[in-house]
């Protein structure tokens, strides 16, 4: 599959940054973090100052592991890594406004809110700093002139989820999305409609845990048919788990997204599955292509998006990750 390739092309990738690296940073609205300093293993290139801004709301620990593996880039790179995030467009739009007026040397950025950010994105790459995009922004990262793309093809996760709940035998299922207007999370629903059909989408406030269990136990109170739920999320899936117990449901669980967590619900079959697009991978790449492009020339993925997942995670193959997520970078 297209995806398989690309991820090999990934792994390919870290070897050839690491070889010439031997040659030659909790968000918050607005943080910055320096992400260690040139220690023995850093490359002898110049410093650069490159942000990391993502659409990230409070308290959502995908965005930890993405950024575990932005430091580690960014410490293999000689590089002062600046995070900031906001899960509203506009307000990440201004983040990257500040990028610019700050003069770094690179910008990796989500286009989950693209109709909002791209148009500072642009403004970055005219004013000479290289953009990549990772997580969000399949669709659009190519015309705003970033470097690269990393991440899934979240239409495409759909599908194939759609395809797996149609071999566990699912019914009906109930598609969480747990941040209205987020381009990706739309796509992962479409995608299982694409392939299952019977979706009904349920709207809720990720960020407020109580709301959200709540309304999901109340939906499975209300609709005895939902045999299925699919978080977009570890977090919301966790909490799915508890609203189906709540509601007296017998709905099982499935999820995007790895964590600790997760990991330790798969292996106990609280979660059927979890669909992983490798977070950690998604912000090494995105920091060391800026890098590779600064002091080499080079981009990854010939003109294309390199695809991190989708990879499904279950009591089948959980072992084999495990040690992983426990060490919090899948």
């Amino acid at each position: 599959m297209r995806w398989q390739k690309k991820a090999v092309a990934a792994s390919a990738v870290i070897a050839l940054a690491t070889a010439l690296a031997a040659c030659s940073s909790s968000g918050g609205k607005q943080e910055e973090e320096n992400s260690g300093g040139s220690g023995g293993n850093a490359a002898d290139t110049p410093r650069m100052k490159v942000a990391l801004i993502t659409h990230s709301g409070p308290g959502d620990t995908f965005w930890d592991i993405v950024r575990r593996g932005a430091e580690a880039a960014a410490k293999k790179d000689n590089i002062e890594l600046q995070y900031s995030a906001d899960p509203d467009g506009a307000a990440q739009a201004n983040l990257v406004q500040t990028a610019i007026d700050s003069k770094v040397d690179g910008i990796a950025v989500t286009l989950n809110k693209p109709d909002a950010v791209i148009p500072n994105v642009k403004k970055a790459v005219a004013a000479g700093i290289p953009v990549s995009v990772l997580n969000g922004g399949l669709d659009s990262w190519k015309t705003t002139g970033a470097v690269g793309y990393f991440g899934q093809d979240e239409r495409i996760a759909g599908q194939a989820t759609g395809d797996k709940l149609k071999q566990l035998g699912a019914k009906k299922v109930l598609c969480v999305i747990h941040e209205q207007g987020n381009v990706s999370l739309e796509a992962r629903c479409q995608g299982i409609k694409d392939k299952f059909g019977n979706v009904e989408n349920v709207n809720v406030n990720g960020t407020d845990q109580p709301s959200t269990q709540a309304t999901l136990t109340s939906k499975l109170q209300q609709d005895k048919t939902a045999d299925y739920v699919v978080a977009l999320n570890a977090g919301i899936a966790l909490t799915a788990v508890t609203a189906a117990k709540d509601a007296g449901s017998a709905a099982k669980i499935g999820s995007f997204d790895m964590s600790k967590e997760m990991a330790t619900a798969v292996k106990d079959g609280r979660v059927q599955f979890a669909v992983d697009q490798q977070p950690y991978l998604q912000g090494y790449l995105a920091i060391d292509a800026i890098w590779l492009y600064k002091t080499n020339g080079n981009t990854i993925g010939g003109g294309e998006a390199t695809l991190t997942g989708p990879a499904f995670i279950d009591q089948s193959n959980i072992a084999t990750v495990e040690k992983f997520a426990t060490n919090g970078t899948r």
